[in-house]
């Protein structure tokens, strides 16, 4: 049976079009799901993303993602159970407070990341704080592609003219510098 490489995207909206574009340009049969939790309320963004020689559906089983990139931690907490043993969770240290947090009824669980590492092979980084340095938040998710790309060892790709093609081109520099960054920032991991 040929292999097929499962992703879990949480928290994160973008990167799926992104990968699916570079995935199939490589000749790579490509399933993706997205769904929006709420997203445009600050609700989560999920996107299951399968990829291999033959993929006959985009869903995702619990203990099945090769790999669960997680937009924030407590986004990895909630989906950890989708990966499989041995998968390899790659999170961005960056704190969203949820709305019973903001109403202070609970208070943001201490040491997430840390508990994360406990459990499975993860790569953390912040994203946030690198997209902020290059001069926008919103290229985290391209940090956070560009470390997806590293921690896949998917460099069978021109990720860099994916991008300059899918992106808007006043947007392209900035998106460009965010993917570097997020693959450097695993390769220091």
């Amino acid at each position: 049976m040929p292999e097929v490489t499962n992703l879990l995207l949480a928290g994160v909206g973008g990167q799926g079009t992104i990968l699916a574009k570079g995935l199939l340009a490589a000749g790579r049969d490509v399933k993706m799901s997205e769904v929006h939790g709420m997203a445009q309320r600050g609700g989560s963004v999920t996107t299951q993303v399968r990829y291999g020689d033959k993929v006959s559906s985009p869903i995702i089983g619990r203990g099945s993602a090769d790999v669960l990139v997680a937009f924030e931690a407590m986004e990895a907490m909630r989906w950890i159970e989708f990966l499989k043993p041995g998968g390899k969770l790659v999170v961005n240290e960056h704190k969203i407070p949820s709305a019973p947090i903001l109403m202070g009824r609970s208070d943001y669980p201490g040491e997430v990341v840390d508990r994360l590492k406990a459990k499975v092979d993860t790569y953390p980084l912040k994203a946030s704080e690198i997209a902020l340095g290059l001069g926008n938040l919103k290229a985290q998710n391209v940090v956070l592609f560009g470390a997806l790309v590293e921690v896949l060892e998917l460099t069978d790709v021109d990720w860099e003219d994916v991008i300059s093609h899918t992106v808007k081109p006043v947007f392209v520099d900035l998106n460009l510098a965010a993917y570097r960054a997020g693959r450097k920032a695993v390769t220091m991991h």
